[in-house]
C-alpha cells in the first residue's frame, strides 16, 4: 500500500501543511525540509499529481517544442530541462517538431485546452499568430511580435569572440559559413557581430550565408572554398556547419588547422565531459534549461519576468584551431 501524506508528516515530525509546502516548493526552514525529504524517501513516498492538480487547476506538465532530437544541442537541452523540471515536480512532453508547424500549432494549443501549464520551444515555424504575451510560453534564440519571453546565448559577443580567437591564432582571411531563416532570432546576430568586428579592426573577411532548407550543401561549400584559397580562418553560424566544412576541407586537400582553422558554435560533444566535436563559441546550455524552466514556472505562478534574458558564451578548445600564437 503506498504511503500518504500524513504517514510522511508523522515521520518528520511536522504537519501535513508543512509537507504541502515542501513537496510544493513554498517557504519552509532547510531543517525541516531535510527531515521532509528523509521521510519521502523513507516512506517512498509518491505524490498524488493528479489530484494535487485538482486543487490548484494545474497539470504540472510542461511542453519542449524542438526541431529534431537528432541535434546534440537540442538533446542536451532536452535532458537538462526534464531534469530541473524534475526537481520542481513537473513533467515534460516531448514534441520532435521537424520544423513542421501543424505539430507546433497543436502543442500550443494544448495550453489553451489546459492540458499543459505552459510551453518552451525553440522553432523556426511561422507560428507567430498562434503565440501572444499572455500565453505561459518561453522562447529560445526567437523573438515574436508581441513581447513573448525568450532566452538566449550572446550570439553578438560569440561573433566577435570567434573573430579574436581566429586572429590570435595567426589567422588573416576570415570568412563566415552559414544558413540562415526569414523568421526572426537571435542567432543572425553571429554573423553581424562577425562582420562588425572584422570591419572594426581592417581584417579581410568573406561571407557565405545560405538560405535555408539547404540543398547541394557540399558542393555549395567546396565550390566556396576553391573560389577563395586565400581563407585560412572560418567561423560558422553552428557546430553542425562546422563539421560540414571541415569535410568539405579534407577534400580539397586542406590541412585543419595548419592551412586553415575552424570555430562553430554551440558547444557540441557526443557525451557529458568528452571534447568538443570541433572547436566552438559555447552556449551555457544547462544554464539556459535552468532559466527557461524557472521563467516559465514563475509565469505559470502569475509572476512578472524580464522579457528577455542574455546568458554569456566562452570559447572551447578543440581540434579545428592552432594554440595562441
Amino acid at each position: 500500500m503506498n504511503a500518504t501524506m500524513k504517514e510522511v508528516a508523522k515521520l518528520a515530525g511536522v504537519g501535513v501543511g508543512t509537507v504541502s509546502r515542501v513537496l510544493n516548493n513554498g517557504s519552509v526552514k532547510v531543517s525541516t525540509r531535510k527531515k521532509v525529504e528523509a521521510a519521502i524517501k523513507e516512506l517512498n513516498y509518491q505524490p498524488n499529481f493528479y489530484a494535487r492538480g485538482l486543487k490548484t487547476n494545474r497539470t504540472y506538465t510542461v511542453a519542449l517544442i524542438l526541431p529534431s532530437i537528432w541535434h546534440p544541442f537540442f538533446s542536451e537541452f532536452a535532458f537538462h530541462v526534464e531534469n530541473y523540471l524534475e526537481e520542481n515536480d513537473y513533467k515534460m512532453y516531448l514534441c520532435n517538431s521537424k520544423d513542421d508547424i501543424t505539430k507546433e500549432r497543436e502543442y500550443i494549443q494544448l495550453v489553451t485546452q489546459n492540458k499543459v501549464d505552459g510551453i518552451i520551444g525553440i522553432t523556426y515555424s511561422d507560428i507567430d499568430e498562434y503565440i501572444s504575451s499572455d500565453l505561459p510560453f518561453v522562447s529560445i534564440d526567437r523573438y515574436f511580435t508581441e513581447d513573448v519571453i525568450y532566452v538566449t546565448a550572446d550570439n553578438a559577443s560569440g561573433g566577435r569572440m570567434a573573430v579574436n580567437e581566429l586572429v590570435k591564432r595567426g589567422a588573416k582571411h576570415l570568412a563566415y559559413i552559414g544558413g540562415y531563416q526569414e523568421i526572426p532570432n537571435e542567432t543572425k546576430n553571429r554573423r553581424k557581430y562577425f562582420e562588425i568586428e572584422c570591419n572594426q579592426k581592417g581584417i579581410e573577411y568573406t561571407v557565405l550565408d545560405m538560405l535555408e532548407p539547404l540543398v547541394d550543401l557540399s558542393a555549395r561549400l567546396e565550390s566556396f572554398l576553391k573560389q577563395n584559397p586565400q581563407i585560412d580562418g572560418i567561423f560558422t553560424i553552428n557546430d553542425s556547419m562546422a563539421t560540414e566544412v571541415c569535410k568539405a576541407l579534407d577534400k580539397l586537400g586542406k590541412n585543419i588547422p595548419d592551412e586553415v582553422q575552424v570555430i562553430g558554435f554551440d558547444g557540441q560533444r557526443y557525451r557529458e565531459g568528452e571534447p568538443y566535436l570541433v572547436s566552438t563559441i559555447a552556449q551555457p546550455t544547462q544554464q539556459m534549461a535552468e532559466k527557461a524552466v524557472s521563467l516559465l514556472l514563475d509565469v505559470i505562478q502569475g509572476k512578472q519576468v524580464e522579457n528577455r534574458t542574455v546568458l554569456p558564451v566562452y570559447f572551447g578548445k578543440g581540434w579545428t584551431t592552432k594554440e595562441n600564437i
